[in-house]
């Protein structure tokens, strides 16, 4: 690699050649970290409570995942269609679901499903996450949960 004329010229010590070097490769990887960023945009997934849905107005097509807790007496069930309600007690979601259900999957328990909002208001969910045990439920959900008063920290804890 050969330096620009400028850097080369005499009266450049070592020290401010390397200072240069170090500044152009610290741009080019700026640049490059904003276009992998802009490229991934769309890709990622991000976590929201129903009340977090209804105030940032979600757009429907639009892939995030919906936490809460599946609220009391509102899960049906018709062969693999499943529809449900995600609550976070501020605020409630319908959810619909076609598919298996994780075997830990019920009413009052904790949840996480990927998807996204249809034009009709309801969430179509592509996959749904029960918690695992009795002692987990994700980080994201507690909090949500903790910020509307309906953190039963006997139910999960994280």
């Amino acid at each position: 690699m050969t330096m620009p004329a400028a850097i080369r010229r005499k009266g450049w010590t070592r020290k401010q050649k390397r200072l240069v070097a170090i500044i152009g490769l610290a741009v080019v990887l700026a640049i490059a970290t904003t276009l992998v960023l802009t490229a991934l945009r769309d890709q990622i997934v991000f976590f929201y409570s129903p009340s977090d849905v209804i105030a940032r107005g979600v757009e429907p097509g639009h892939p995030i995942r919906l936490g809460g807790l599946v609220k009391d007496e509102s899960w049906s069930r018709s062969g693999q269609d499943n529809i449900f309600t995600v609550t976070d007690g501020g605020a409630d979601l319908v959810a619909h679901y076609t598919g298996i259900l994780p075997d830990l999957f019920r009413e009052g328990q904790g949840v996480v499903a990927e998807g996204s909002m249809g034009p009709d208001g309801i969430f179509i969910a592509t996959n749904v996450l029960a918690k695992h045990d009795e002692t987990y439920m994700p980080k994201e959900v507690v909090e949500a949960l903790k910020e509307q008063g309906e953190w039963r920290p006997e139910a999960s804890a994280p």
